[in-house]
């Protein structure tokens, strides 16, 4: 399974490193990119990838839709919740 780097993906799917600067039309055309690559992928380690990244830009899907396994599910809560508490602070 190859590594998934989250500063990696921006770059893939906005062209930058950082999304702040990224015009309103841009960006939504990115996350559409990024909900087809999800639902190909078949490498769970891509998918939870996007999936993360897709949540912290508040466009992720359903976990249910996204993960078929209970401990897939319980692994995208954990950062979930992990995203959370950081925003807290």
């Amino acid at each position: 399974m190859a590594r998934m780097n989250l500063d990696d993906q921006i770059r893939r799917y906005f062209g930058t490193s950082s999304v702040a600067g990224v015009p309103p039309e841009a960006l939504a055309a990115g996350i559409e990119r990024m909900h087809v690559d999800l639902g190909l992928t078949t490498d769970r380690g891509e998918r939870f990838a996007l999936w993360a990244l897709l949540h912290v830009l508040g466009s992720a899907p359903d976990l249910d839709a996204v993960f078929a396994t209970a401990a897939e599910r319980d692994a995208a809560r954990t950062f979930m919740d992990l995203v959370a508490r950081a925003s807290d602070d």
